[in-house]
């Protein structure tokens, strides 16, 4: 059995989570789903960044201990990610114990190979991306990152020797053509990589930042926040002591699935820090786009604007939220986030299409067939072939549009074919074919469409979870989903005659857009 190790970023918790935390977790549930469905042996890392500034000061504001604080925002993350069926196997928070001793380890390691120097910082910082920049690499004098303005400081810190590794990372990045992905950041990377590298700064004085992990060999600083967070990634599994045959089994880490505004740190600081540790970078870091508002601007926090994935949820449920997020913007591209557009999407695709064709089948297996599905008579239509023909072809291009996180064309190939049989119900007409007495038509027709079912089940379980077990459980097929497999997609004759479909509530009421 092949391993299959995806992350998410692990999300910062001085707010709760908007819907750029939705999708990127969406994303990563259904691509962790989708290799189970495979018969991988699948790891889903994610979890929550809980040391910095921004946090202490978040909790300052709160008048609360940052422990209590950091609690309070972990507590409806967890909840939204059990609402969104977000099937993770780990969950890790980097105030653990477990992550801390990593950390720490990671330190002394790096201190005794001579990979770390003390030194006195004089410079710009970005308190929202808690960042030191040099005067170089400012943009009219602000972040170069979030564009806000910086602030000069002058402090003792710990440095790691990144600058040294240029060279190996550019010729690294160059030579492994998956890693970063898609395309455009790795020319964003490889164009930021042609001005000299700095070493990194990766503490804090405790003077002026109490809330971190405590550097083993200084105690007058903690980690900066972002070398604490990065070392997540083997922290989870186990490195330096805690769980070694864990973490043999799963590193390198198939895929990190993280936002591009963080491109940076994944793929300049974590392949360097990683390499001297003696350890193989991840094989694919791959960013996601931002969504917009309607004025063009990217949901953040930060600008207040973010859609509340709590309340799509409420109003629409989660499997349309999920649905949503993971066709309506090719992965990689920003996109307009529009609650008009989820709506539709939810009357057309998932309310006439995939909501229907269940329906309205059932509905004639129970009118024609007591609700037992028949056997097949094989009367050999040419309709039928067709049928057969895109239902075969559909495993293919479903894995070709995974392997590069297509999902629009991996939901795009799926509803090609519940179009088809919707359309293959009103040439065949079953209610005429009933008439006229054409009884082993009517048998081939029913049996074709309650197996086109059985596959649409199967292939949509990844993206829309809960709708996939509603879904199984009406057509009354025994075994669980859970044991479904990618290669039944491919098979045609699985659903067995006689079995007792269970025809239930529409799955996908529609919305009344003119109530809105």
């Amino acid at each position: 059995m092949s391993k299959f190790y995806l992350t998410t970023s692990i999300y910062y918790v001085n707010a709760k989570p908007h819907i750029g935390h939705c999708y990127e977790s969406t994303v990563a549930d259904a691509l962790s789903r989708y290799h189970r469905l495979k018969g991988a042996d699948v790891y889903f890392l994610t979890g929550t960044d809980e040391h910095g500034q921004k946090v202490a000061k978040a909790a300052a504001e709160a008048g609360v201990s940052t422990q209590e604080f950091v609690d309070s925002v972990v507590k409806p993350s967890i909840e939204l990610w059990k609402r969104m069926s977000i099937s993770y196997d780990d969950f890790i928070r980097t105030t653990q114990e477990r992550h801390i001793k990593v950390v720490q380890a990671v330190f002394t390691k790096l201190h005794e190979k001579g990979e770390l120097f003390e030194s006195e910082y004089k410079g710009w910082y970005c308190a929202p991306c808690e960042a030191f920049w040099p005067e170089s690499q400012l943009d009219a004098g602000n972040c170069p990152d979030c564009k806000r303005p910086v602030e000069q400081i002058t402090e003792t810190n710990w440095f790691f020797r990144m600058s040294k590794y240029q060279d190996w990372l550019i010729d690294y990045i160059k030579s492994h053509p998956d890693f970063i992905k898609p395309e455009s950041r790795k020319n964003e990377i490889l164009s930021f990589l042609e001005q000299p590298l700095q070493d990194l700064c990766i503490s804090r004085p405790r003077s002026r930042l109490e809330w971190g992990v405590e550097i083993p060999f200084s105690k007058d600083h903690v980690s900066y926040v972002w070398f604490d967070a990065l070392l997540n990634y083997i922290s989870a599994l186990g490195y330096a002591g805690g769980d070694d045959a864990k973490f043999k089994k799963y590193w390198p880490a198939d895929i990190h699935i993280l936002g591009k505004d963080i491109i940076r740190f994944h793929t300049v600081f974590w392949p360097i820090i990683l390499h001297t540790l003696g350890i193989e970078p991840p094989k694919t870091v791959f960013a996601h786009g931002h969504w917009l508002d309607a004025k063009g601007r990217k949901m953040s926090k930060s600008l207040g604007n973010a859609a509340d994935p709590v309340e799509m949820i409420d109003r629409y449920g989660p499997d349309p939220l999920r649905y949503f997020l993971l066709s309506e913007i090719p992965y990689g591209h920003d996109g307009l986030f529009s609650e008009e557009a989820l709506v539709s999407r939810l009357n057309t695709d998932l309310a006439n299409d995939i909501g229907n064709l269940l329906n309205r089948t059932l509905t004639m297996i129970e009118k024609y067939y007591g609700g037992e599905v028949p056997a097949p008579a094989n009367t050999n239509d040419p309709a039928d072939a067709e049928l057969k023909a895109l239902a075969a072809g559909l495993p293919a291009k479903m894995d070709a549009a995974m392997t590069e996180l297509d999902f629009p064309s991996a939901t795009g190939a799926i509803w090609e074919l519940i179009n088809k049989a919707n359309k293959y119900i009103e040439v065949q007409a079953p209610w005429s074919l009933d008439k006229q007495g054409r009884k082993d038509r009517l048998a081939d027709v029913m049996y074709n469409l309650s197996e086109i079912l059985r596959i649409v089940t199967v292939a949509v379980s990844p993206f829309m979870p809960a709708s996939a077990q509603k879904m199984w459980e009406q057509l009354g097929i025994e075994g669980p989903l859970s044991e479904a497999r990618a290669s039944d997609m491919g098979k045609w004759g699985m659903m067995k005659p006689a079995t007792q479909v269970k025809k239930g509530a529409p799955l996908f009421p529609r919305i009344d857009t003119k109530a809105k």
